[in-house]
């Protein structure tokens, strides 16, 4: 499959987890426990991979497995960084308002970049660090409010701690995604024996979330596994399917691919959200809306674009080979 298919797919998908987690609602609440989506969405990818994992096991030759203690210990790091992560959120959240957090999560392009480069060694053209730096531009324009509106003035009114916090998230997000791709691409092993041992230790850390929560809850609400299903209904269910088969996509591109595609994939979805949301929830569009689609459009151009359909080169001379002499030749006309 074409990077490009994979990239495209992840896209509608990441574009319509934010409507369909809006549409599990009920009054403008959720009457399900959140914190067990991201449970069974990990368990979801788990039995996918295994499935997978097990069919490839079918053919000949056998897919490639580490299974070294050494190798196998690194895949719990991504998922501490996510957990890590998610701290810094709710701590970012403390300091500035929700438009703020939003405009600042953009810095992720950036770092995912940077990290991309010092970190990966992949070198990128002038063409593309320009590209980059026009799609995180595009987006946080696209996220800009009216400037008469209160949101706008507070943009710039935050703490210093909120800011930087919103940087370390920016940093921990491009980390945990280059760190993936660095771990998924070690090895020749198969995909899905690598999404095997990165689920299962995700499995494992939500799990972990749950029982915390009950622990600091008291059991108010009963242990984990008595609200696991409590709420659920279809819209809810497409939620979860949702969520795990956008982890899988990410992981593909991870290993075929690299964290630009995902960054450029889900930095589309954003402005395809904001789309569906004019048609779905009457959402009124802006005019920086409509200027950052078109910075988006023409960043993902100059990123992936040949060279020669965005400069003009000079068509290369021919040059005369040093050993051939010109020989002028005298004709005299005969009268």
């Amino acid at each position: 499959m074409q990077w490009y298919v994979v990239a495209s797919l992840l896209t509608v998908l990441t574009s319509s987890q934010g409507i369909l987690t809006t549409l599990s609602q009920t009054d403008g609440t959720y009457k399900y426990d959140y914190a067990t989506v991201p449970f069974l969405a990990e368990v979801f990818k788990l039995l996918v991979s295994g499935i997978l994992l097990r069919r490839e096991f079918l053919k000949l030759p056998p897919p490639l497995m580490t299974k070294e203690w050494k190798t196998i210990s690194l895949y719990p790091i991504p998922s501490i960084i996510y957990l890590i992560h998610n701290n810094v959120q709710f701590a970012t959240l403390t300091y500035v308002d929700t438009s703020t957090y939003q405009i600042m999560g953009n810095l992720k392009i950036v770092t995912t970049a940077v990290l991309f480069r010092l970190f990966l060694r992949r070198k990128l053209s002038n063409l593309q660090w320009m590209a980059i730096f026009l799609l995180a531009i595009g987006t946080t324009t696209s996220q800009v409010k009216g400037c008469g509106e209160a949101s706008c003035d507070s943009l710039f009114s935050s703490p210093i701690p909120g800011y930087m916090l919103g940087v370390l998230s920016a940093c921990l997000s491009a980390l945990a995604g280059i760190y993936t791709e660095f771990l998924l691409k070690k090895k020749n092993d198969s995909l899905y024996w690598q999404n095997v041992q990165l689920y299962m230790f995700g499995a494992i850390f939500n799990l972990t979330r749950l029982i915390m929560d009950d622990f600091r809850g008291g059991f108010e609400k009963g242990p984990w596994w008595q609200r696991l299903f409590n709420g659920y209904n279809i819209i809810t269910w497409m939620v979860v399917l949702n969520l795990g088969s956008t982890g899988l996509l990410v992981s593909w591109l991870m290993k075929y691919a690299d964290n630009i595609v995902k960054v450029y994939s889900t930095s589309m979805a954003m402005l395809l959200t904001m789309i569906l949301s004019i048609i779905l929830f009457n959402f009124k569009p802006t005019l920086q809306l409509f200027l950052g689609i078109i910075v988006c459009i023409m960043s993902v151009h100059m990123y992936f674009a040949p060279p020669n359909m965005l400069v003009d080169l000079p068509v290369p001379m021919k040059a005369v080979p040093e050993d051939v002499v010109e020989v002028s030749i005298d004709r005299k006309t005969d009268l």
